[in-house]
């Protein structure tokens, strides 16, 4: 056992375990054993209870990506500061600053990339055990929690006429070759649609004027195409139900977005000024926006409550 595969094993076990238990919950529930979409189901429930687990450090990701916008400001003066100096002392305070700002945003900027990490082991274990099924099926051999049996049957089974652990490059050859083909490459453009889709929402309307203006903008920019690139790319290397889990995990995580710029959108941006513009009309008061600095007053719209309509004054008559 390698070195890589010696750190996804304990992953392994945990992916398999899941699927294994919806799997037997969906055949509990009168569905064929060896059907795809049993299987398919069981990935599905896959993502579901990862993403459910990742919520509490989404909204950390959250914050932490409205700090690191909101400290752009500072981070530029700061680069302004020490600007042309190279010697060591000056770039050693320069990072004892940036660390003292973060510090101060309560950010930094490897949490906002949290969410990725935490989930690329149980993507690349969920790889392995397709990846190996059949193999372990010709083999007789367990995969984690699922037994040969399960193996065996994981191995037969299709979803439209393409066996679930087939890829692009190595398709189910036979009739089921074509079936292959056209199903992954439907799952491999939804997968970085899903994935471009989701990246641009957030840059169009969930950030603030500041931090489209910022170096870090850039890089977001470049990151935007560069994603769904590789994704699209490494695509055809990956098994179908491994392309199943990833454009559902992108779909979840559209909605999610959706819903934050919806309902906690960032200080500042297009999607803030909406939403401030929904409760003003709805004659309902302005609330703290999730990541905005301490002390600052949420975005408000001037708007004439409805319902209300101004009302006469009385006149002081004269007594007689």
């Amino acid at each position: 056992m390698g070195f890589f595969e010696t750190i996804l094993f304990p992953f392994k076990w945990v992916v398999s375990w899941i699927m294994w238990i919806f799997h037997e919950g969906f055949v509990f529930l009168g569905m064929d054993a060896a059907s795809g979409w049993t299987w398919t189901l069981s990935i599905i429930g896959l993502v579901i209870v990862i993403r459910a687990a990742l919520i509490p450090v989404f909204v950390k990701q959250i914050k932490a990506q409205r700090g690191m916008q909101s400290l752009q400001p500072d981070l530029k003066k700061l680069q302004q500061k020490y600007k042309g100096k190279t010697d060591q002392l000056s770039r050693q305070a320069m990072t004892q600053e940036q660390m003292a700002l973060y510090k101060k945003h309560g950010t930094n900027p490897f949490a906002a990339c949290l969410p990725m990490l935490i989930q690329m082991p149980f993507f690349f274990a969920l790889f392995q055990v397709l990846n190996g099924v059949s193999k372990a099926s010709a083999n007789g051999q367990d995969i984690g929690a699922l037994s040969s049996k399960a193996i065996q049957q994981f191995d037969e089974a299709t979803i439209l006429g393409a066996p679930l652990s087939s890829s692009l490059l190595h398709g189910g050859g036979g009739d089921g070759q074509v079936a292959v083909v056209i199903l992954s490459i439907v799952m491999i453009l939804a997968m970085t649609a899903s994935q471009f889709i989701t990246q641009k929402q957030i840059m169009s309307k969930n950030m603030s004027e500041e931090a489209l203006a910022s170096p870090f903008m850039k890089q977001q920019k470049m990151m935007l195409y560069v994603l769904p690139l590789v994704f699209g790319v490494g695509g055809i290397n990956f098994p179908i139900g491994v392309l199943i889990y990833w454009t559902t995990t992108n779909l979840w995580t559209m909605g999610q977005q959706f819903f934050v710029i919806r309902r906690m959108p960032t200080p500042g941006s297009p999607a803030a000024k909406a939403m401030a513009e929904r409760r003003a009309r709805k004659g309902l008061p302005m609330v703290p926006l999730l990541g905005e600095p301490k002390g600052e007053t949420p975005v408000e719209v001037a708007a004439a409550p409805k319902g209300q309509r101004p009302q006469p004054q009385r006149k002081n008559r004269k007594r007689k």
